[in-house]
This record gives structure tokens, C-alpha cells and sequence, in this order.
């Protein structure tokens, strides 16, 4: 297809856009204002920057809109809306600051008609029935009430608390320019001045490139091409639109709208993309992040099709979301997978999902809580003691996940046998295990994790895990005694290694700190933990250092060991 079947392009400006008519519609399901304060001081360092450089402009991006097949003076804004927005908010502060100076008695007659001229060329027309403005621009359905009642009417909210997140922006965007605008007291002590700044400033030399489509699959085709092109558009919100295009009758798209919120409520816009990745690697193989929105299209052609993709997609999402939160109500039906979620979320495991996914529809609850231990070890051994490379584990787990949902893995057995490359060997693991570092300030809850579970195997029940601190035998803040017995390398490289590390009462740990050692020795059989009591060394030096966590890395080979042998 040739371009100019594909599409019309032109370069216009903010003024051309908006004036002679024109009204621009945001689609219902497109997503609320979202822009805050950082975009807008944003714009309006550009527009401070050519207001002040006469012979300058500025050039605002690309804008897609769809033509109205009904009216050649009707758009719908596919993309481009939160910039729309904001500059007509901009042209409300505008028209405010001239009411300001009419309620100041200046130039009253005159400044009432340029807010009339500049209102109707670039806001809205009044109704002669309810003498209401109305807007050139019509936002999506939870913003268009607010944006149309009270700022294109000039009305405050009477309680900015009880707005919507994207009401309260508008607002604030509205409270933002005005203050801005103060700052140009040239510009805001004289209604001509604020005349000219609109339509000379705001209106003639912010640039835009408008892309004029004629239907959605052509719109859809411009987004893919603006990524390409490095422009930041959201893959949620391209494929929400894409979806939503395709169905015909109003009923089908309320329920889609009420399905889609539904979803993004449980996984989030932010985590979108990702669960989207982990649910399409349920049958495909390498399905690459960038790719996302063009699989989808490829796929899914009509609104059977994306309601099946719905439905299914609402299927995951409370599983996607109780992957990453072991409190999760869902965990309530197989509590004994609540310890390995709290793993994975501590080990930050994100690549074993699909598998996890495929796990949890296909297996047993039982199995699927083995699966979900076995991934626990995988990844302690893989990620956090040995630190290999995880680009494998994407791909491997991506496979296993198809294998389960074609019914060739139907056991937890068979998962580890398919994912026996990542089991670190006992030999490996050991050798890492006896020179891991953990760095208490950046990761606390690891070290508290490793140290009860190595406490757990000595006892022989469970801990609970806040319920001790962690004491540093060489001191974090080494005294000069220590300092005798270390070398300032030493100290650099063994502070923080796990067989410098034992658990401790926090009353015992504030009362030795930074101790000699031969005071925390006679200290540490007081302690009920056993991994304390027995630090037995009569000199704590690297050596002794050492052989504790030789010792500890020979326990943990049977502590993280895969129940298949």
C-alpha cells in the first residue's frame, strides 16, 4: 500500500488545528490525562523560549487523527490527545488572566470581546439554550465532564479531594500555566499583550506533523511506524485501541471496556506489557518485547477473536499478580506455595512465569506447589549464589511452558528434567556458596533469608525471620583492635561475606557493636540460635572466617537440593 493510501501528512500549528470549526474527539477507551508537572514545565520552557527569540518555533511531534466518515471537520484523536489537552487548557488560563483584568475595570469592553473572539477561535461556542460553552475538544469518558463543567466554564471544583487522579491533573495543569503566566507581567498586565501571546505564540508556533488517517487499521499501521521511528507510544494503550476498534456494536464494547478495566486493575498499565509477554510465551517461542502489539495484530482480526483474547488474558492476570504477592487471597487455596512465592519475589524471579502459568492450569495444585519449590532452588542456585547469566532462563522456561500446555510435561519430574541445565551442580554451588557476598544495606532480606534457612537445617523448625538481627562478627565499623588482626583489603572484601554473618537477639546485638572479638566470643553462647552458638574459633581472622562458610556452603547442598535426584 502507497503512502498516500495509507495516509495524508501535512505540517500545521496549534492555531490551524483547532480553529474554523474543527472539533476532535479522544475515543472513550483511550487513557485518562496523565501529564504532571514535569511535562508541563516542559512546555512551557519552550514556549518561554520562543516567545522571547521572535524569529524561533517549536515543533510539538507527530499527531494522528482518524476522519470522521460522517463530517470532513470531525476527528478522532489516536494520538496526541494529552498534548491537545494541555495546550487548551494553556489557552484557558489565558482567557482567565483576561477576566482577571476585567474584574480589575480594565479595558473592560475590550477585553470582554477578545475573550469572546479567542474563546470561540479556540475553545468552544455557547449554546444559546443553556448559554453553556461547549468544547472544540472532547476528552475520554472520565474526563470529559470535568474538563467541559469546569474548565472550559471557568469553574472551580468545590473539593479538589474528592476528584479522579486525571480530574485533579487537569485542574492542577489549569492552576500550573496560570501561575506561569504571572511570571510574564509584561504579558499579563495587558489584554492585548495576552491576545498576542495566544495567537501569535501559543497558536502560530508550536509546529505539529498532522497524519490524517482514514480508518483504524491505517491509524494502528501509523503508531507501529512512529515507534519505529523512536516516538514513546505505550504498547497498553496502542493494543487497548486496537482491540476496542473491533467491535461494531455499542453492548460489545462497554463489556470490553468493563473486561479491560478489570484487567488493568489487577496487573496494572505499568506491569502490562510484561504479563502480556509471559502469556503469549504460553505458545510462542521468543516472543520479543518490542513485538508485542504486532503479534497481537497478526492474531486477533475480530471481535470474536479479542474476546476470546480477553477472556483468556483475565484468566492469567490474578495469577500473574499472586506470582508477586505471597498475601495474595489466591494462595488461601494452596497455602504451602505462600514460602516459595515469598522466594520468588525475594530472588526477583520474573522468567520461570510462563511456566508458572502453564503449571498452575495444568498440573495439580499439589504439583504445581512442587513446581513452584523447584524453581525456588533453580533460581537460588542459578541467580543468587552462582550468578549466571539469566538470558537462558527465559528461554528455557518459555519451552517448558509450551511443553505443558501441549500436555508433553505433565509431571514436576519431567519439568526438572527439562530444566536440569539450570540446576547448578553440588560441586559449583558449593565453591560459590563458600565466597558469597551480601550486602546487608542493599539486601537485608536476602541475608535474613539465607541465615534463617541455614538456622532452620541446625534447629530443625522454623524461624521467624524478623525476629533477629544480623550480626556482623568482624564489625561493620571496624575499631582499631580489628584492624590489627584485618587488612584494609580485608575489610573491604569480608565484611559483608555470609560467614562474617550469624543471626543475633537485636538486645545482644546493641550491646557488643563494634566489640572485640574476644567479647562477642564469650557473648555468642547466650544466644538461642545455634548457628550463633556455634562460633566456636578462638581467634576471628580470614582464615576462620573462611572455614565457617566452607561449612555453611556444605549445609546449604542439602538445603536448596532438587527433590529429584
Amino acid at each position: 500500500m502507497s503512502s498516500s493510501q495509507l495516509l495524508d501528512t501535512r505540517t500545521t500549528h496549534f492555531g490551524d488545528l483547532i480553529r474554523n470549526g474543527k472539533i476532535y474527539r479522544v475515543p472513550t477507551f483511550q487513557r485518562d490525562y496523565s501529564w504532571t508537572i514535569e511535562n508541563w514545565e516542559d512546555l512551557w520552557q519552550d514556549i518561554e523560549s520562543i516567545y522571547h527569540d521572535s524569529q524561533s518555533s517549536h515543533y510539538m511531534g507527530a499527531i494522528v487523527l482518524q476522519n470522521s466518515p460522517d463530517s470532513n471537520q470531525e476527528f478522532t484523536i489516536i494520538d496526541g490527545q494529552q498534548r491537545l489537552a494541555t495546550l487548551s487548557i494553556l489557552a484557558i488560563a489565558i482567557l482567565d488572566k483576561l477576566q482577571d483584568l476585567i474584574n480589575q475595570g480594565q479595558a473592560v469592553e475590550e477585553n470582554r470581546e477578545r475573550q469572546d473572539i479567542l474563546r470561540r477561535t479556540y475553545l468552544s461556542d455557547k449554546d444559546p439554550r443553556s448559554l453553556r460553552y461547549s468544547s472544540k475538544l472532547l476528552l475520554n469518558a472520565n474526563d470529559n465532564d470535568f474538563y467541559q463543567s469546569n474548565l472550559i466554564n471557568l469553574r472551580k471544583p468545590r473539593n479538589q479531594r474528592r476528584l479522579t487522579t486525571s480530574n485533579k491533573l487537569l485542574w492542577q495543569a489549569f492552576e500550573h500555566f496560570s501561575k506561569c503566566l504571572n511570571g510574564l507581567t509584561s504579558v499579563v498586565r495587558n489584554g492585548e499583550e495576552l491576545t498576542m501571546f495566544l495567537t501569535d505564540v501559543v497558536a502560530q508556533r508550536l509546529v505539529f506533523i498532522q497524519i490524517n488517517v482514514q480508518d483504524a487499521l491505517n491509524a494502528y499501521t501509523v503508531f507501529e511506524t512512529l515507534n519505529a521511528r523512536g516516538i514513546e507510544l505505550s504498547t497498553t494503550d496502542l493494543l487497548k485501541n486496537y482491540l476496542f476498534s473491533l467491535f461494531q456494536g455499542p453492548d460489545d464494547l462497554r463489556e470490553a471496556q468493563r473486561q479491560w478495566k478489570r484487567l488493568i486493575d489487577t496487573v496494572t498499565m505499568r506491569k502490562f506489557p510484561e504479563f502480556l509477554r509471559d502469556y503469549l510465551s504460553l505458545s510462542q517461542t521468543g516472543v520479543r518485547k518490542d513485538r508485542l502489539f504486532k503479534t497481537i495484530r497478526r492474531a486477533v482480526t475480530n471481535a470474536e477473536q479479542a474476546f476470546h483474547l480477553l477472556d483468556d488474558l483475565e484468566q492469567y492476570s490474578d495469577l500473574f499478580a499472586a506470582l508477586g504477592d505471597s498475601h495474595d487471597e489466591l494462595w488461601r487455596e494452596t497455602p504451602n506455595g505462600q514460602p516459595y512465592i515469598r522466594e520468588l519475589q525475594l530472588f526477583r524471579v520474573k522468567q520461570a512465569y510462563p511456566t508458572l502459568f502453564a503449571a498452575y492450569v495444568k498440573l495439580a495444585p499439589s504439583d504445581f506447589v512442587r513446581v513452584l519449590k523447584l524453581i525456588g532452588v533453580l533460581s537460588f542456585r542459578y541467580l543468587v549464589v552462582s550468578q549466571l547469566n539469566p538470558n537462558a532462563l527465559q528461554r528455557i522456561y518459555n519451552e517448558v511452558a509450551i511443553a505443558i500446555m501441549n500436555h508433553e510435561i505433565t509431571t514436576p519430574r519431567e519439568v526438572f528434567k527439562a530444566c536440569r541445565s539450570l540446576y547448578v551442580p553440588d560441586d559449583k554451588f558449593k565453591q560459590d556458596f563458600a565466597i558469597l557476598t551480601i550486602s546487608t544495606k542493599r539486601q537485608k532480606k536476602l541475608a535474613q533469608y539465607i541465615l534463617a534457612k541455614l538456622e532452620e537445617q541446625e534447629c530443625g523448625h522454623p524461624i521467624e525471620r524478623d525476629s533477629f538481627s544480623i550480626e556482623h562478627i568482624l564489625p561493620e565499623s571496624a575499631s582499631e583492635s580489628w584492624r590489627r588482626a584485618f587488612t584494609e583489603t580485608q575489610l573491604d572484601d569480608m565484611t559483608d561475606r555470609l560467614g562474617n554473618l550469624t543471626l543475633l537477639e537485636p538486645s545482644l546485638n546493641r550491646e557488643l557493636g563494634n566489640q572485640p572479638y574476644d567479647v562477642k566470643r564469650q557473648t555468642y553462647p547466650q544466644s538461642r540460635y545455634r548457628l550463633t552458638q556455634s562460633i566456636l574459633a578462638q581467634d576471628w581472622t580470614a582464615d576462620s572466617l573462611a572455614d565457617r562458610q566452607a561449612h555453611l556452603a556444605r549445609q546449604a547442598v542439602e538445603i536448596w537440593q532438587a527433590d529429584f535426584r
